[in-house]
């Protein structure tokens, strides 16, 4: 590997990161992926979840990314997030209000087509609540 993989994470309040790295591994909405320097060109959806950026000193550093867009290019990886933070920001009381309010719209829901929109944000939001008990507890994945 040559020079390292160039990263961006924007969200509309700030820039969260801007360096060179060995590899960042992102929430797709297919599942996570890895990128590392010389990947090949493409653009995805992002879901709620955690970024690992595997830096070039071997430390790895985590964000939480509420989704948006990844855009690998030969410049390299910008992440185009509705709301990012490193993990040490990371709001764990609001995700529990977050879910708890997602409960409750799952349980009014009328129609079929609300219930199964209302599970779907119930699960995607408990899921974030799991990987970031993986990670608050030590564990990346």
């Amino acid at each position: 590997m040559a020079d390292g993989l160039k990263i961006e994470i924007v969200s509309p309040e700030r820039l969260v990161l801007s360096e060179v790295v060995t590899s960042v591994t992102v929430p797709g909405t297919e599942g996570y992926f890895t990128v590392m320097d010389d990947h090949a060109p493409f653009m995805t959806t992002l879901r709620p979840g955690f970024i690992t950026v595997n830096g070039l000193n071997g430390q790895d550093a985590i964000y939480f990314v509420k989704g948006g867009f990844a855009d690998v290019s030969p410049e390299g990886l910008t992440i185009l997030a509705e709301q990012s933070s490193p993990f040490a920001e990371f709001d764990h009381a609001d995700l529990a209000a977050q879910i708890k309010a997602a409960e409750a719209e799952l349980a009014t829901a009328a129609t079929p087509e609300d219930k199964s929109y209302a599970q779907e944000i119930v699960s995607a939001l408990l899921n974030l609540a799991i990987e970031a008990g993986q990670i608050n507890g030590g564990h990346v994945h």
